[in-house]
């Protein structure tokens, strides 16, 4: 299921959905995060990315494994070999700070969307600096993954 479609890896396919999904999920929950007036405007993009971009980092996570399996199974070693596992490294943990990043962002979503319900102003900030801590971090790492996989694919080695 997260090998090949029509001849190409799926990971190649997946990879543009989580170079778009995973920034865009970083930004918004550090503007629903700082900026409490735009709240009700932004709050469904910011709940529908929470979703999509770890189910994309996973998919692709998951699509780079059986890639990774293929090229080793067919003979990679060497540098390469290296920079795919540090690729592999990077991607993994993308998908885990973008789900906690995920899970974060709908919590805060919950507390605050109804407009009947006010999160008391310690935990409006407590929330909003882990949410933007999550984000940076998030951010750095959906940087470094794409980096180290752009290496191994077009880098010299």
């Amino acid at each position: 299921m997260f090998d090949q479609i029509n001849g190409l890896p799926v990971h190649a396919l997946i990879v543009h959905a989580v170079v778009i999904f995973v920034p865009l999920l970083a930004v918004g929950a550090i503007v629903y995060a700082l900026v409490a007036r735009l709240r009700t405007k932004i709050g469904w993009a910011v709940g529908l990315l929470a979703i999509v971009a770890p189910i994309s980092a996973l998919v692709a996570m998951l699509s780079g494994n059986k890639l990774h399996q293929r090229l080793l199974d067919q003979g990679l070693k060497g540098k390469g070999a290296e920079i795919l596992a540090d690729h592999q490294g990077f991607g993994v943990l993308t998908f885990w700070f973008s789900l906690g990043l995920g899970v974060v962002t709908l919590v805060m979503l919950a507390m605050t969307l109804r407009r009947s319900a006010s999160l008391p102003k310690g935990a409006d900030i407590g929330l909003a600096v882990v949410m933007v801590a999550l984000a940076a971090v998030t951010a750095y790492y959906c940087f470094r993954t794409g980096d180290s996989g752009a290496t191994a694919v077009w880098g010299e080695y």
